[in-house]
Formats: C-alpha cells, sequence, structure tokens
C-alpha cells in the first residue's frame, strides 16, 4: 500500500481544516482583537445605541405601531456631535445624584409663568384632563432653560457663551473615549464587554418597571396595533429603511473597521446575523420599555399616547425624565435610564473614533503606527475644541445642523456607489470568489441579488425622496436662515465630492490614453490581495515574492509551509500547472 499523499493546509477550506487555530494570522504590528467575542461585542455595542432607545420608539410612534475619505469626513462629523449628546447624558446622571430630582418641579429660577407640573390625580385614573394647552412641563424648561440655556442665543449666528457645565461634560466625555480607545481594539474590545452588555441588564430593569405602572398596558397596546392605512404612504416605509440604516451604521465605515482586525477566515457570514438580530430585538425591547412609560403618563395626564411624546432629543430628555418624576424613588430610575444611555452611546463613539484612528494610521503606518496612542489623543483633543461650539447657549441649533445634514444624503451616495463599486467594478464574481476563500462556500442567490440589484436600487430611491421631500432644518418654532441652510447642503455635498475627487487621481496616476487609464484604474492593483502573505492561497499565489517562476506553488510551501512534509502534492500540483500552460500555448 503506498501511503495516500498529505493535502497541505494552504488547499484546503476552512470547512476542512475543522477547529484550526487562526489566531497567529494577523500583523502583531497593526493589533487585533484579543478574545473570540471582542468582535461580536464591539459591532453589537456599535450598533446598539441611542438610536435605539429614542429614534425607533419615535418612528414606530409617528408611523402608526407596530468609500474612503467621504466615509471618514461623515464619521468624523458625526463623531463630533455624538460626544455632545453623549456629554448631556452625563449631565442629566450628575443630576440625577439627588434626593429630589430638579426637573420634577416649577418654581427655579430657569423657570417661567406658564411652567405647570404636569400630574394627573393621585389615583391616574385620568378621569379630568389636564388643560396643557399652553403650558410647559418643568422637565422641558429644564432641558431647554437651564441645561441648554438656549435663551440666551439669538440663533445659529449668535450662539452665546459657553456654558461650563456642558464644556466640563463634553471634556469628561472625550477623556472616557480616549482612555477607552488607548490601546486601540486591545483596550476598546475588552471595554465592550461591560458597555455592550450592561445595557441590556438595565433596560431589562426598566421595562419590568413599566410594564408594572398602572396604564402601562395603552402604551403598549399602541405600540403593538399597527394602523394599516399608513402602509400607503411611502414616508412610513422610507422611515423605516432609513432607520435600520442608521441602526446597524452602514456606511459609517465603523463594521470595516473592526472587520479589518477579524482573522482571515472569522465566520463573518454567522456574526452578521447575530448583530443584526441583536440590533432588531434591542429596538423592540426598548420599544415595550418606552411605551409602557407614555401610557402610565398617558394615565396620569389624562391624554391620548399620541400626545405624550415628542420627536428627538425630548423623548430622551423631556419625556422620559417627565416619566421618572412620577415615579417612587425616582433619582435611582433616572440613574439608571441616564447610566443605560451612557454605555448604549460609548460603545458607538468608540467606533466612530477607532475608524478614524485605523484609516489614518493604516494610510501612513511607518509615521503613526508606533504612536498610535499620542495621534489617538491629538484627534480627541481636535474633537473637543471643534465641538466647543455645541456647549453654547446655542449649541443646540449647530447640533441639529449637523445632525441634518452629516449623514444625510451624502452618506447614500457613499454607500450607492460602494455597492456598485464593488459588485460592477471589481466584479461580483471576484467578490463571491473571495468569500469562498475566506469562509469555505460562496453567497447565496439571495445576497448577490441583494448587492447586485436590491440594495442599490433601494438607496437610490430613498436618495431621490429625501431630495425631493427636502425640508429646512428647524428646532421648534426656529426655522434657520438660508446661510445654514447652505453650509448644511455644502457639508454634504463636501463628502460627496471625495469619490469623483478620488477617482480623478486614480486616473492622473495612470499612463496611456484616457479609455487606457480609466481601464488600468478600474483594475484591482498587482498586489491586491489578503494583507498577510500565508493567506495568498488560489488565485493570489501569483502575487506573492518569487511567483514569477513557473512553479508559485512550490514558492508558497518553501517560504510558509515547508517543502519536505508537503512534497508530493506540491510537485503534482505543479506538474498540473504546467501543462495547462503548455497546453495553452
Amino acid at each position: 500500500m503506498f501511503a495516500q499523499p498529505i493535502t497541505p493546509d494552504l488547499l484546503m477550506t476552512p470547512s476542512d481544516q475543522g477547529d484550526i487555530d487562526l489566531d497567529v494570522d494577523f500583523a502583531a504590528d497593526r493589533g487585533n482583537w484579543t478574545g473570540k467575542l471582542d468582535f461580536l461585542l464591539s459591532c453589537i455595542g456599535y450598533c446598539v445605541g441611542l438610536g435605539n432607545v429614542w429614534r425607533f420608539p419615535y418612528r414606530a410612534y409617528t408611523n402608526g405601531g407596530g468609500a474612503g475619505a467621504a466615509m471618514l469626513l461623515i464619521v468624523g462629523l458625526v463623531a463630533i456631535y455624538y460626544n455632545m449628546i453623549i456629554a448631556y447624558v452625563l449631565f442629566y446622571l450628575f443630576a440625577s445624584l439627588t434626593s429630589n430630582l430638579p426637573w420634577g418641579h416649577c418654581g427655579n429660577w430657569w423657570n417661567t409663568d406658564l411652567c405647570l407640573e404636569h400630574r394627573g390625580s393621585k389615583h391616574g385614573n385620568g378621569a379630568l384632563p389636564l388643560n396643557l394647552t399652553g403650558t410647559v412641563s418643568p422637565s422641558e424648561e429644564y432641558w431647554s432653560r437651564y441645561v441648554l440655556h438656549i435663551q440666551g442665543s439669538r440663533g445659529i449666528g449668535s450662539p452665546g457663551e459657553i456654558r461650563w457645565s456642558l464644556c466640563l461634560c463634553l471634556l469628561l466625555a472625550w477623556v472616557i473615549v480616549f482612555l477607552c480607545i488607548l490601546k486601540g481594539v486591545k483596550s476598546s474590545g475588552k471595554v465592550v464587554y461591560f458597555t455592550a452588555t450592561f445595557p441590556y441588564l438595565i433596560l431589562l430593569m426598566l421595562l419590568v418597571r413599566g410594564v408594572t405602572l398602572p396604564g402601562a398596558w395603552k402604551g403598549v397596546q399602541f405600540y403593538l396595533t399597527p394602523q394599516f392605512h399608513h402602509l400607503l404612504s411611502s414616508k412610513v416605509w422610507i422611515e423605516a429603511a432609513l432607520q435600520i440604516f442608521y441602526s446597524l451604521g452602514v456606511g459609517f465605515g465603523g463594521l470595516l473597521t473592526f472587520a479589518s482586525y477579524n482573522t482571515f477566515h472569522q465566520n463573518i457570514y454567522r456574526d452578521t446575523f447575530i448583530v443584526t438580530l441583536g440590533n432588531a430585538v434591542t429596538s423592540i425591547l426598548a420599544g415595550f420599555a418606552i411605551f409602557s412609560v407614555l401610557g402610565y403618563m398617558s394615565q396620569e395626564l389624562g391624554v391620548p399616547v399620541d400626545q405624550v411624546a415628542k420627536a428627538g432629543p425630548g423623548l430622551a430628555f423631556v419625556v422620559y425624565p417627565q416619566a421618572m418624576t412620577m415615579l417612587p424613588l425616582s433619582p435611582f430610575w433616572s440613574f439608571l435610564f441616564f447610566f443605560m444611555l451612557l454605555t448604549l452611546g460609548l460603545d458607538s463613539q468608540f467606533a466612530f473614533l477607532e475608524t478614524i484612528v485605523t484609516a489614518v494610521t493604516d494610510e501612513f503606518p511607518y509615521y503613526l503606527r508606533p504612536k498610535k496612542a499620542v495621534f489617538s489623543g491629538l484627534i480627541c483633543v481636535a474633537m473637543y475644541l471643534m465641538g466647543l461650539v455645541l456647549t453654547t447657549d446655542g449649541g443646540m441649533y449647530w447640533l441639529v445642523l449637523l445632525d441634518d445634514y452629516s449623514a444625510s444624503f451624502g452618506l447614500m451616495v457613499v454607500v450607492i456607489t460602494t455597492c456598485l463599486a464593488v459588485t460592477r467594478v471589481y466584479g461580483i464574481q471576484r467578490l463571491c470568489r473571495d468569500i469562498h476563500m475566506m469562509l469555505g462556500f460562496k453567497p447565496g442567490l439571495y445576497f448577490r441579488a441583494c448587492w447586485l440589484f436590491l440594495s442599490p436600487a433601494t438607496l437610490l430611491a430613498l436618495l431621490v425622496y429625501s431630495i425631493v421631500k427636502y425640508q429646512p432644518s428647524e428646532y421648534g418654532s426656529y426655522r434657520f436662515p438660508a446661510w445654514a441652510e447652505l453650509l448644511g447642503i455644502l457639508m454634504g455635498l463636501l463628502s460627496c465630492l471625495m469619490i469623483p475627487a478620488g477617482m480623478l487621481v486614480a486616473v492622473l496616476r495612470e499612463e496611456g490614453s484616457l479609455w487606457e487609464r480609466l481601464q488600468q484604474a478600474s483594475r484591482p492593483a498587482m498586489d491586491w490581495g489578503p494583507s498577510l502573505e500565508e493567506n495568498r492561497t488560489g488565485m493570489y499565489v501569483a502575487t506573492l515574492v518569487g511567483s514569477q517562476s513557473p512553479k508559485p506553488l512550490m514558492v508558497h510551501m518553501r517560504k510558509y509551509g515547508g517543502i519536505t512534509s508537503f512534497e508530493n502534492t506540491a510537485i503534482e500540483v505543479d506538474r498540473e500547472i504546467a501543462e495547462e500552460e503548455e497546453s495553452m500555448m
């Protein structure tokens, strides 16, 4: 009996290799996840953020119940104002450390004559509805007149003075973020074990407390009862698509950055389903927690559920804090709520900063990678200084402008371009072959249909709809001036212009006629392939150093596998390659 030749590892697919230890296939100087759950929890923490608590419930509430440099620019603008929201959360967190919540009653220096403590009867039967017309709740005046001190500003053009309490909270937020990303994914990957899991414990506590309140069923019923006539409106479908689009963080670069620290054969297919499912479940749970409290408020105030809440920050910083004042041990529940918001916001902010730092250090690895901690600190300082305008009396106007335009149509253009470039320019066949090499199986028909047709068509429809239905920004009764609108539009266009600018640079670097340059610029680079040479198997063997010889597999074996143990198989495969080349000639 002759011994059968042993198939070398580099000819095996991941499914053939079983539980092989893949922790060795990373570049030590760049860093990598230190545990198998780091990547998964980081993605969940990145996708599950503040939007799951206030944006998703509000969208359900209002709609009837139940590439590169461009990406870097977008995520930079978002990171500036996103950390300001975390600063607001810190402000409320510290304000909750008291026996009586300061937004629970009128009579403070910041209150006006319109302030009315919106409380119903003690029994909360809602038999005598309150006349709330023309009145303002103490929680709303606390938010607008004390926290924001918006009365000190005449508009976006005159922001007023810096609110030093907010300035210090923003500084603390950036210090926390810097300390958590100090050592890159090695540190942030461990922090997310807490920030990505602890919010679920608090959310569960708030949910149990919410559903046990009198009148909670009103909110839950409103949440679960679909109003089917809304399905005839295109706005509902657009809002639903946008919610998933922003909630998963598509186009912000965070998922791509985290994935870049994976081992080559990480089962990203499985992780994708876990992250998307976790994001959806979190939004649904948050909806139950929020709407149960809104139902309680509806019964206490004697008003319908759809007249209780407000849009955007109003839910997190006005309505829910007001609900906390109606509960026994209100400071305790308030602290838990804002601590949950803090942990939800931080891991998303980690992803934003890690995206920026990784993108720039990968572009200049020789200079920046050894000093990554210092560079991360400089980025945090620069963004803190740029965010100081958000701490002024009129800072909310700037935050609304950034929120409306920094990641609006520009983000959709980036994602559409990326989708078309990968499927049309790089090629869907190449993409599927690469995935097969990494995972051991090819993507199914559904995924290929989404990449080729469904996703670009849906995103294009969203883009057209957002342009056709364009509405100027506003904050309450304040309407932004024309110059501010123009500034916001330019902000969005600037990220879009990065795409044709990059294409132009790529074409100018090539030689020959215009058509030849376009062809060359549209092809993968000669060294394109897995970043680590030991992972360059299959068609990528030809990109190895020394592979110009007629036996590229032998070159690979000598360098990484050793020729002795795989000699028979290697020679046999090389002979087959030589025979194919001769037959082609």
